[in-house]
């Protein structure tokens, strides 16, 4: 395996790094994984000793020497799941909850909610889980 070289500034930054400020667990993990790389331990010495996989302490070491320390360090965005409804639909739903409740209701329900959107054009699968959430996003409560 191919060894790394911290500059004397990176080893300062990395130290102050994983001593100040508040940091998520993967980030604090990669600056120790390049600290103990630099300090000449194997990958996986630095497997055992942190508990991560082999390979991500080689993505880490990857990383750093393709793109620099704060590439190493940063999260890159993850692309979860997609939008099922644009922010059209999501006004529709907000408009809706926002109109009079049905006859015989003192206000909307989630499920009623639900039943009156699925008559629609582009809501068929909508459930109770996703209005909530558009509602909430939104800031609105039927209660």
């Amino acid at each position: 395996m191919e060894k790394i070289k911290l500059t004397e500034k990176e080893v300062k930054y990395l130290n102050d790094f994983v001593k100040r400020g508040r940091k998520s667990a993967r980030e604090l993990t990669k600056a120790h994984a390049l600290l103990l790389v630099n300090d000449g331990e194997t990958e996986m010495e630095v497997k055992d000793t942190l508990r991560i996989s082999r390979a991500t302490v080689s993505n880490i070491k990857k990383r750093y020497r393709e793109e620099g320390l704060q590439s190493a360090l940063a999260e890159k965005p993850r692309s979860g799941q997609p939008k099922k409804y644009t922010d059209k639909h999501e006004a529709e739903v907000i408009a809706q909850a926002c109109t009079e409740s049905p006859d015989g209701r003192k206000r909307w329900t989630l499920t009623l909610l639900t039943e009156e959107m699925q008559k629609k054009d582009g809501f068929e699968t909508i459930n109770k889980e996703s209005i909530r959430l558009i509602l909430k996003k939104a800031k609105l409560s039927l209660g």
